[in-house]
């Protein structure tokens, strides 16, 4: 059997683990939070290396992309860079090649997301494959960095004005400790009140909430007028606080193992162990050929 682990800065009641067979193999794959601490993720890392067969940083980026820029996160290098001989990815390999099929499978099989419909993006640069997807299919979209990572009310509206604007921010905050970045540990199991009355009125004029989930749940509004959210890793609890805040449908990126939607670091460690690849050698059209012969396709789950 095949061991796939998750280290992941967030909580550790989202752990979970179950075992799956994909094209003849048997997985068994697991999360493991450290509820925000670096150190307790730094040891586990650690512990692991050598003895599994690939590894998926969660709740952290190492990779930023925006269009043929890439940008480092320092926090989420230095973990790593911990893990010496097994494979291990952060998920943004495939964050530039499932979420962008993703947008054009809603597109040609569902009536979610027609031209124009009005798409918010809470952030767009730690999922640019689905924000470029967006664009080209001519969807009203505005993405969110400024407003809810700065505080900053300035909806970025052309992909042209995201990647000037990452060109300008993303060198020096990829610098800073990644909490000031990213919800981890207990704040992903709270809301900023603050910033839902102030930028909330950006989630109701949108038919299409996208992106991070822990980022989409941080600011989200609790009246919400049956949009339509796309994003991964979900718990049952977290599908509950979707249908209480009036979401109308829910549509997860990443397959579904035994009710739990995995986040994108783990789906992507197990394609790395189906590829039998160093991750260095790994190229876009590996994972979009295998993603082929896995069939994958989004859940779509009516909620109101």
């Amino acid at each position: 059997m095949k061991k796939v682990v998750s280290i992941s800065l967030g909580s550790a009641r989202r752990d979970h683990e179950v075992t799956v067979e994909l094209l003849g193999q048997t997985f068994c794959i697991s999360r493991r939070g450290t509820d925000g601490d670096f150190e307790r993720a730094y040891q586990l890392l650690r512990e692991l290396d050598g003895r599994v067969d690939a590894i998926g940083l969660g709740g952290i980026d190492v990779y930023l992309r925006a269009g043929d820029d890439c940008y480092v996160v320092q926090d989420g290098l230095r973990l790593l860079q911990t893990v010496k001989e097994t494979p291990v990815v952060d998920g943004s390999g495939l964050k530039n090649t499932l979420e962008r099929q993703v947008a054009y499978y809603l597109r040609e099989h569902t009536n979610l997301l027609p031209s124009g419909c009005r798409v918010l993006m809470v952030s767009a640069v730690d999922r640019f494959g689905m924000a470029e997807a967006f664009s080209q299919l001519a969807c009203d979209v505005t993405f969110g960095d400024l407003i809810f990572a700065a505080g900053i009310p300035y909806p970025i509206k052309t992909m042209d004005e995201l990647k000037e604007i990452a060109r300008k921010t993303l060198p020096e905050m990829c610098k800073l400790p990644f909490h000031m970045l990213y919800p981890t540990g207990k704040k992903q199991e709270t809301q900023d009140e603050a910033k839902i009355e102030k930028f909330g009125h950006y989630y109701h004029q949108a038919q299409v909430i996208a992106g991070d989930f822990h980022l989409i749940r941080r600011y989200m509004p609790h009246d919400l007028q049956g949009q339509t959210v796309i994003t991964n890793t979900t718990t049952a609890e977290d599908v509950e606080f979707l249908r209480h805040c009036g979401v109308g449908t829910l549509v997860t990126t990443t397959p579904e193992f035994n009710g739990r939607s995995f986040g994108t670091n783990v789906l992507e460690a197990v394609l790395v162990v189906l590829l039998n690849k160093p991750v260095a050698e790994i190229v876009e059209q590996d994972y979009l050929e295998l993603l082929d012969r896995l069939n994958f396709r989004p859940r779509v789950l009516g909620l109101n």
